[in-house]
């Protein structure tokens, strides 16, 4: 008899809803700031968006500051910038506005502001966590702008550490924003490639979470939903950015996918984590490219689940092959590339990837335990092209 023993956690208060952005101030003084650091990405901070909330705040009593020198792959370095300008600033707490990059890097310099660790000392590997002086750590408003990571409801950062060229899982259960706004006019402008690619993100995180072995049938409930999402609106998304009911549901499908995630990720995440370390490359694009290669990989132990999806989303053609061919046929319609080669990723790193991909902490909740040689032969089949 199988023994179910678990630890679950679940998300925090969302507001959820065009034009809820109005109400952020409001949320800042919910949770005691009135001198917020907002946090948010360069090309964000370029555009008439941010301006627009920063007046906003203003005219409602917020002393508000902008910082905005994060990568796309945020680093220890833009973590370490940003604890400066909220202390040099006598900020009070963290506005997070963008994609995952934003969300990660305002995470991390909320939980980094009252701590006297470096930041490495906090990375998720056994009981580093119980490091962290909780006091310290900033409260957070989170806004995503974009329908892929999640990290609105996660309790972790994704950072870069330039110096070993690898990503490391920054964790404390006080990193869950106490308070997120998902407000789809927000995603509006987002450029088609863009929404397509963190789609993908957000279909890889609810996937991944789906076929973990990891006994969580709560997550397992979610990420199916949040996959039917996806399958539905999507498409719709890309096609049209205008559409607010296509903008929200992926919202909330990303939502679901970083609330689900935490049942296990995978193989496409063990992969996707030291190939845009070493190439700095869009996350969500190389989930997109790896999902079909990983799902291969791993058909024989998933397969029982893939049924089950496909007859949830009602696919003409069910089955492994079926989903498969949904998959293929979602990232060609969507303009995503099919192998890792067109953007870049060449093969002579191919063993170090493998390598680093094996004892990534998303491997641990691939449903089968990859060896480091069998992610190279992954990795070499996703960017030549091999199903």
């Amino acid at each position: 008899m199988t023994t179910y023993v678990a630890n679950w956690n679940y998300p925090t208060q969302v507001k959820v809803g065009n034009g809820r952005i109005r109400e952020l101030a409001d949320a800042c003084r919910q949770l005691g700031m009135t001198a917020p650091l907002l946090v948010t990405d360069p090309g964000l901070a370029a555009l008439p968006m941010v301006p627009a909330i920063v007046a906003v705040c203003r005219e409602q009593g917020m002393k508000l500051a902008v910082f905005s020198a994060i990568k796309g792959n945020p680093t220890g370095e833009n973590v370490e910038d940003g604890v400066a300008a909220y202390r040099a600033g006598g900020h009070d707490g963290v506005i997070a506005l963008g994609g995952g990059s934003a969300l990660d890097a305002g995470k991390a310099i909320a939980l980094m502001v009252g701590q006297d660790r470096p930041l490495w000392d906090f990375e998720d590997v056994g009981d580093n966590w119980s490091r962290v002086k909780e006091e310290g750590v900033a409260p957070v408003v989170a806004v995503p702008t974009t329908a892929g990571t999640g990290s609105e409801v996660g309790r972790a950062s994704v950072i870069t550490d330039q110096a070993n060229h690898i990503k490391r899982i920054i964790f404390h259960p006080k990193m869950l924003p106490a308070l997120v706004i998902l407000d789809p006019g927000l995603t509006v402008g987002l450029p088609g490639k863009i929404t397509a690619a963190t789609g993908m993100d957000a279909l890889s995180h609810n996937l991944e979470a789906f076929c973990a072995p990891g006994y969580h049938p709560m997550a397992e409930g979610i990420a199916l939903e949040g996959i039917r999402l996806i399958h539905t609106y999507l498409p719709r998304a890309v096609r049209d950015g205008s559409d607010l009911e296509a903008r929200c549901q992926m919202l909330v499908a990303s939502s679901m996918g970083a609330t689900a995630f935490q049942r296990g990720l995978g193989g496409m995440h063990a992969l996707a984590h030291p190939i845009g370390a070493l190439y700095d490359a869009h996350h969500g694009l190389l989930n997109a490219i790896l999902m079909p290669y990983v799902l291969k990989a791993n058909e024989e132990a998933i397969t029982p689940a893939i049924e089950r999806l496909s007859r949830y989303l009602g696919l003409e053609h069910g089955g492994f092959n079926g989903f498969l061919d949904w998959v293929l046929t979602l990232r060609a319609e969507l303009g995503i590339p099919s192998s890792l080669g067109e953007i870049g990723i060449e093969l002579d790193r191919a063993e170090q990837i493998g390598a680093m991909a094996a004892v990534d902490p998303s491997a641990g909740g691939n449903p089968i335990p990859f060896t480091a040689e069998q992610y190279e032969q992954l990795c070499r089949n996703a960017i030549t092209g091999t199903l």
